[in-house]
Order: C-alpha cells, then structure tokens, then sequence
C-alpha cells in the first residue's frame, strides 16, 4: 500500500504524519511552530522530508493559501505567513512527487472520501476559525475554478463598508461568522473592546450574550443559505474549532425555510483535527 508524506502548513503550526491510502495516520504526528522567516519555514521542510522520504512514495501539503490547478505551487500571497512563502518551488524539495493543495480544500476532500459528505456528490464545506476556510465538491470532484482559487469566502454580507475583512476588503462572510467576527460582533452590540469570543461562548445563557451568539449564528446561516442557493449541495459541512459552538439543528431547518433550491442537510465534519493532512495525501494519490 501507497504512503505519503503529509504537511499541513498553516501561519502559526505546521503538522505532519505518514497517510496511507486508506486515510491512517501510520506512526507520530510531528508538530512544528512555523517559523517566522521564509528560508526557515524552508529549511524546516527541507528536514522533515530529509528524514522521512525514503519511506513513502509521494510529499503531500495541505497549506494556506490559494493553490493553482497544477497543484505546484501558490498563487499569491497568503497573509498570515512570511510573504515570500509563495515563491516556494515546492517540487524541489524531494526526489519524490510533490503535491500541493489548499488547506481547506484538502479537508473538504477528506470529509467527501471518508467523513461527513461521504457518499454524497455535491457537497460545500465550511471551516470556522479565527477566518473563514472552504472547499466545494460538485458531481465528485473537487472545484477550484479556472486558476485554482475557487471556495474563497469572501462574499459581500453588507454594502455599506461597516466591517474591514483580513483580505482587505469590506463586510466578507468571513468578517462576519467568523471566530473574529464573533468578537466584533460582541464589541459592537456591548461597546466594550475587551469582550473575547470566548466570554461570549461561556455564558451565551445570559439574554446579552445570547443576544450576541443569536446574531452571529444567523450571520452564518445567511452565508449558507446564500452558498446553498448556488450549489444545491447535498450538504454543506461545517468543521474547524467555531463549529463546536453552533446548533446544527437550527442552521439546517431554518436554511431550508428560505432556500429556492432543494432541500439539503447540515453536518458536523468528522474526518477529525488532521482531515487536511488525509485530503492533501488522498488527493496526492490520485494524482500519481
């Protein structure tokens, strides 16, 4: 049986294991701080592919970042890592075949194999966060559009420019329902810019915190309501640490009162914490 190599790179951890075909995780999971400069986070691939390439037959990254079509490289620059990390020649790295693929879109994949969407065509997930990840399956496969920058969400929530987003612009989904969005959420309605997303999740049973809670959620159920009426999926997924807080129940009913597509469920993602690490590499698979 085939094994890979599998990163998961994002701007504050990066994690890797050995993956089967399977989807198993075979032996450690190996954790790392990314580090702060480019040729660090370089040198520190360079050592864990140094140490482990002789055993698998394929490098696999699940990273942040936009990732183009010939799963190669990145696309532009990410934000939350050294800004030259897009120049990486990733297929230098290893006498192996390197396979690049976004963090988000990798997770998606694993939840469509082996998760939550198994068995199910059409399916959007979610990741919520501190931002606002996702991935779409559409007739099985996985969409990136023209370039490979497909599944970002940064859809307009408002028009009136109230909430800067990370990516620049003004009043994107992920400014909204997200871990962040949570917390401006919570200092506009109580004018108080110490209040944490946490203190509004541990006492979300007091009518002001509940208030709070109530508007976030719904900011979420209009994303996928929105992303539903576009897709029809079968299921849209919700995973990442925000996910833990949110009535599933809810979303779903309430979603398919006001969608004009066909009725479609919600589902808690369950391929677990490493779900980037087994998409990157069952996707690396098909590919070689």
């Amino acid at each position: 049986m085939r094994q890979a190599l599998s990163l998961d790179v994002g701007g504050t951890k990066i994690y890797s294991a050995i993956i089967n075909e399977n989807g198993e995780i075979i032996g450690e999971i190996e954790k790392y701080s990314t580090p702060k400069t480019f040729l660090e986070i370089k040198s520190l691939f360079e050592d864990i592919i140094s140490r482990h390439e002789n055993e698998v037959d394929v490098i696999a990254f699940a990273t942040c970042g936009a990732v183009n079509n010939t799963n190669d490289g990145i696309l532009g620059s990410t934000g939350n890592i050294a800004k030259e990390y897009p120049t990486l020649d990733f297929k230098s790295l290893s006498k192996k075949p390197v396979f690049v693929e976004n963090d988000a879109n990798s997770a998606a994949w694993a939840e469509h194999v082996l998760g939550a969407s198994k068995g199910m065509p059409y399916s959007v997930m979610l990741t919520l966060g501190t931002g606002v990840g996702g991935g779409i399956i559409l007739d099985n496969k996985l969409y990136k559009g023209k370039n490979g920058a497909a599944g970002e969400m940064h859809f307009k929530m408002r028009t009136d420019k109230h909430r800067k987003c990370t990516c620049g612009s003004w009043d994107c989904f992920e400014a909204y329902a997200s871990g962040t969005g949570l917390k401006k959420t919570a200092e506009e309605i109580t004018g108080n810019p110490d209040i944490t997303s946490y203190d509004v999740i541990e006492n979300k049973e007091n009518p002001d915190m509940k208030k709070i809670f109530d508007t976030w959620q719904n900011d979420i159920l209009e994303g996928i309501i929105g992303l539903a009426n576009i897709f029809d999926p079968d299921c849209v997924v919700l995973s990442g640490s925000m996910a833990e807080f949110v009535d599933f129940e809810y979303l779903e009913r309430e979603a398919n009162k006001q969608i004009v597509t066909t009725p479609f469920k919600v589902v808690k993602a369950c391929a677990g914490n490493y779900s980037g690490m087994i998409g990157a590499a069952l996707l690396a698979f098909e590919k070689i």
